[in-house]
C-alpha cells in the first residue's frame, strides 16, 4: 500500500472519531455531559418522620443551644438534609432570618398513606409547584401501626390486604406528582417491626412473633408502593428505609450505633431534647428516639441516601 494513502486513511479515522466525540458534546450525549438536577423548589410530604413543626421541634431528639433553646438546625431531619443540599430553608426552622423559602413543609403528625392526596391538594392550593420542583414522600409507618392494633381481632391476611391497597393508593399519588411535572424521592416506610414497641409486643404476647408480624406488614405495604410507582429514574428516586433500618439493626457497629433496641428519650416526643435522654444516651448512637420513631442515627443515614438519589438520579 502507498504510504501516503495509508496516512490519509489513518487521518480520516482520527478525524471521524473527533467528530463523533464533538457531536456527543454538542447534543448532550455521553455520561460526561450529565447535568445535575437543580430544583427551584422542594416540598416535603409525609408524616412526623419528615416534619419540622412551626416551633422548630421535630419528632426525634431535639438538640439544645448553649442557652438551652431548641436548635432546629443541628442534627437535621432527613428532609432538612435534602433542603440543605440546595441551600433551601424551611420557614419552620429559620434561625438565621431568611426572607424567602424555597422549601415547603406539608408533612403532618400522624399522617397515613391516604393523607398524601390532601397534602398535595394543599400545596396546589397554596402556591403549587415551580417549573423545576423536587418532592419527597415518606409514609406508611402509621398505617402499619394503626392496622396492627386491630390484630388478632382482625386477621393478618385481612390487614395485609388493606395495607397493600393503601400502598397502591400512595403510589397513585406519587405518580400524580410526576404527572404534575414534579421529580419525587420516595422513601419506603421504616421497618417498625424492629422498633422497641414491636420488641415489647413480642415479649408480651405468645400467640405469634409480633415483631416478625409487624415486619411482614411493613413489607406488604412497601411492596405495593414499589411495584406501582412509576419505575423510571428520570422522575422517581427510591430510598429503601426499611432495608436500611434492618441493616442498622443487624450490624449496628457498621453504622457507629450503640443501641438499636431501646428508646433514647425519657419524655414524649416532641418534648425530647438532648437534656432528656437515658443515661449515656446519644441521639446519634441510638436507632430509636421513642418506641416507634427514629433518632438521629437513622435520620442521618436516610438523609444521606435521599440526597444521593436527588443528586444522582437522571432527573
Amino acid at each position: 500500500m502507498n504510504p501516503g494513502r495509508r496516512s490519509t486513511r489513518v487521518a480520516r479515522h482520527v478525524l471521524a472519531g473527533l467528530c463523533t466525540a464533538a457531536a456527543l458534546v454538542a447534543c448532550g450525549g455521553g455520561t460526561s455531559q450529565f447535568e445535575p438536577f437543580e430544583p427551584e423548589q422542594y416540598v416535603a410530604f409525609g408524616d412526623e418522620g419528615s416534619l419540622v413543626r412551626s416551633d422548630g421541634r421535630r419528632y426525634t431528639v431535639n438538640p439544645l443551644t448553649t442557652a438551652g433553646a431548641i436548635d432546629c438546625k443541628s442534627e437535621p431531619l432527613w428532609t432538612q438534609a435534602v433542603a440543605n443540599q440546595y441551600g433551601f430553608v424551611f420557614q419552620e426552622c429559620n434561625p438565621d432570618g431568611a426572607t424567602t423559602f424555597q422549601a415547603r413543609m406539608q408533612a403532618q403528625l400522624g399522617a397515613k398513606a391516604d393523607d398524601l392526596k390532601t397534602q398535595i391538594d394543599t400545596q396546589l392550593a397554596t402556591g403549587g409547584f415551580a417549573a423545576k420542583s423536587l418532592a419527597t414522600v415518606m409514609l406508611g409507618a402509621n398505617d402499619v401501626l394503626e392496622l396492627y392494633a386491630q390484630y388478632p381481632t382482625r386477621s393478618e391476611d385481612s390487614i395485609t390486604e388493606e395495607l397493600r391497597a393503601r400502598g397502591v393508593r400512595l403510589a397513585e399519588q406519587v405518580n400524580r406528582l410526576v404527572a404534575l411535572g414534579v421529580r419525587v424521592i420516595v422513601v419506603t416506610a421504616p421497618d417498625v417491626g424492629l422498633s422497641p414497641y414491636a420488641l415489647a409486643e413480642k415479649a408480651n404476647n405468645t400467640d405469634t412473633d409480633r415483631s416478625a408480624l409487624m415486619s411482614r406488614l411493613v413489607a406488604a405495604f412497601n411492596g405495593r408502593v414499589r411495584v406501582n410507582i412509576l419505575n423510571d429514574g428520570r422522575f422517581v428516586g427510591l430510598v429503601l428505609a426499611d432495608e436500611l433500618v434492618q441493616s442498622m439493626s443487624k450490624f449496628p457497629s457498621a453504622y457507629s450505633l450503640t443501641d438499636v433496641t431501646s428508646a433514647v428519650c425519657t419524655v414524649a416526643l416532641p418534648a425530647c431534647t438532648t437534656g432528656t435522654l437515658v443515661a449515656s444516651g446519644t441521639s446519634s448512637g441510638w436507632l430509636w428516639a421513642d418506641s416507634t420513631r427514629l433518632a438521629y442515627g437513622a435520620q442521618l443515614r436516610i438523609g444521606s441516601q435521599a440526597v444521593s438519589r436527588a443528586v444522582g438520579n437522571p432527573f
